[in-house]
């Protein structure tokens, strides 16, 4: 299905140019009258579009006025592009997405303008929106893996308003045809990969049988630190440069069955496909529209269509058995932080009572030799409580002979670390799987599932009850 696109472009100062002449050209590009109905679909927030251009350079003026910072390459805008799927939408709805997601994107923290182009045969928006923030004290910062954030928000929003979005999206900075080109081409690392698992499949005894069948291929192989593979017209590729599941050591651990190799998924190989649950859902809303109508629901699944597309679950049952085993890991997790909890308690109490036996000793052996008078218990009891109270301890966990304390401090250091690791790794598991769990009733909601199963049930008690 055709999609809506976005990509994420700073724009900078060009040679030659000053700063007011390269946000008037940029700018002037999207409001362009030819393209925008005459300007009819041009938006903007905190800024008239007129003279939004000069309004950013005041900001950027105040900018350095309260902070006194100054950048090289300075980003003095930032422009998304984002198109939409011909005869899909009319332009007042594509300016009304452009805005909000402009409005959600910035958080509301910088001005904007929306110029919607009608001159093509895809309606697109141009967003143009302000580096410097409307308080003229800060700047947007652009952050790692933004373009993702920004296609992912896009989506979003498109499937809340039951748009088409993309399903292979393209790379930043490249038309989608010329990115599906590109991908359409094995480079030679890749072409390796597969050969050594074509190799592999013919269950080769011996690292010289493996790189027999890779010459055979017509690779010259030269062995000497390291093993390398050449072939005339390509850069000479070493085994450990393949990457995971492909250096020297892994293939033999595979050849001699220490290991099992798994050929790395290679989706050039294949066309894209569009997830069979995918399209069970897309069926379902379509017959369902009626259903969709509170905004709170519309938001909700759409989170959990673009959720299943980007996790790639092929079916229901891939969901379903994901979050099965997400529930678990957080079960094992949650044992092993408790069990350790529970050693680290017992450490601690242990710990107490040797130091306290090692201190009151002295005394409850004074006790015994005073032939346990109760003159010397009067004028010693809490010594002696504290002792009788540590050998208790000991006797009822069956103790001979004692641990030391520098022991028991190595226990307790060695169970805190493990118990830190769980916890962090808990925290990111207990995350993922309610992550799982809302989006997995969600889906089943939009199959109907949850209702089916609720008919069998209802079935079966009228079964029984006959």
């Amino acid at each position: 299905m055709p999609l809506a696109t976005t990509r994420i472009i700073p724009m900078h100062i060009n040679k030659g140019k000053t700063l007011a002449q390269c946000l008037s050209d940029r700018m002037g590009y999207g409001e362009n009258p030819e393209k925008t109905n005459g300007g009819e679909y041009i938006t903007s927030y905190e800024c008239d579009p007129q003279t939004a251009d000069s309004e950013f350079l005041l900001s950027k003026k105040r900018y350095l006025t309260l902070t006194g910072r100054t950048q090289d390459n300075d980003v003095i805008a930032y422009q998304i592009r984002q198109s939409f799927k011909p005869g899909e939408i009319t332009p007042e709805e594509a300016n009304r997405i452009g805005y909000e997601f402009a409005m959600r994107f910035t958080k509301g923290e910088h001005a904007f303008i929306i110029c919607t182009h009608v001159d093509k045969k895809h309606i697109h928006n141009h967003v143009y929106w302000n580096s410097t923030k409307l308080d003229c004290t800060g700047k947007f910062r652009d952050f790692h893996r933004s373009g993702r954030a920004v296609r992912e928000l896009s989506d979003l929003i498109c499937m809340e308003h039951r748009l088409s979005v993309i399903e292979n999206p393209k790379r930043q900075g490249m038309s989608y045809n010329k990115w599906l080109g590109s991908r359409a081409k094995l480079s030679h690392w890749e072409e390796v990969r597969i050969l050594i698992d074509e190799a592999l499949a013919k269950k080769p005894h011996s690292m010289d049988t493996l790189l027999e069948l890779l010459s055979a291929s017509g690779y010259e192989i030269k062995r000497g630190k390291n093993i390398t593979l050449m072939k005339a017209g390509q850069k000479n590729i070493r085994l450990n440069s393949l990457g995971e599941g492909y250096t020297e050591k892994e293939l033999f651990a595979v050849i001699s069955g220490a290991k099992v190799h798994t050929p790395r998924k290679n989706r050039r190989l294949t066309a894209p496909k569009k997830a069979k649950l995918i399209t069970e859902i897309e069926d379902k809303l379509n017959g369902r529209h009626s259903q969709w109508d509170s905004v709170r629901i519309l938001k909700q699944m759409a989170q959990s269509v673009l959720y299943v597309q980007q996790h790639d679950f092929d079916t229901f049952d891939e969901l379903a058995e994901k979050s099965a085993a997400a529930s678990v890991r957080v079960g094992e997790l949650s044992a092993t932080i408790k069990s350790a909890e529970k050693r680290m308690a017992e450490i601690a109490t242990l710990r107490t009572h040797i130091i306290n036996y090692a201190k009151t000793r002295e005394v409850y052996a004074g006790y015994r030799k005073a032939g346990y008078s109760k003159k010397y218990l009067a004028a010693h009891e809490d010594d002696i409580i504290i002792h009788k109270a540590a050998k208790k301890a000991f006797d009822e966990a069956g103790l001979k002979k004692l641990p030391t304390v520098k022991s028991l401090n190595a226990e307790y250091a060695e169970l805190l670390a493990q118990k830190k690791a769980a916890y962090a790794e808990y925290a990111e598991a207990k995350k993922e799987m309610r992550e799982l769990l809302v989006h997995k009733a969600n889906v089943e909601y939009i199959l109907g599932l949850e209702e089916q199963e609720k008919t069998k049930v209802r079935e079966a008690e009228r079964e029984s009850a006959r």
